[in-house]
């Protein structure tokens, strides 16, 4: 059984180093390419994801051209409910990478809270 799941974006750098630093540790991991259209999450997921992040919810989407591109702001975004529904609109903006372990998520970012959380 797969203790660990990692949300990955392949094109991301910081991405690859999470499931390169999960490989090293020997953790038993599973990949969630949440970009392609079969592995997109539903608003179910994003809300389950949500309630255990520690990280607070707006920080699971990203502040990028394509945020701003879709007219969003962060007054979209301040609540867990607003961000589910950005989220499930626009899953490219969901922060990568992101880990879960025993009920636990977090953001990949900055890389050092990678290694502590999937060793």
């Amino acid at each position: 059984m797969n203790d660990l799941l990692i949300w990955h974006n392949p094109n991301c750098s910081t991405s690859k180093y999470a499931v390169a630093q999960a490989e090293e540790a020997g953790a038993e991991f599973e990949v969630r390419k949440y970009m392609l259209k079969s592995g997109r999450p539903e608003r179910a997921e994003i809300v389950e994801l949500l309630g255990q992040l520690e990280d607070p919810a707006t920080d699971l989407v990203r502040r990028d051209a394509k945020f701003k591109k879709y007219g969003l702001t962060d007054s979209d975004v301040d609540t867990p409910a607003k961000v589910a529904d950005v989220l499930e609109d626009h899953p490219e903006l969901l922060q990568r990478p992101v880990l879960v372990r025993n009920g636990v998520a977090i953001i990949g970012r900055p890389k050092d809270r990678v290694p502590p959380f999937v060793a």
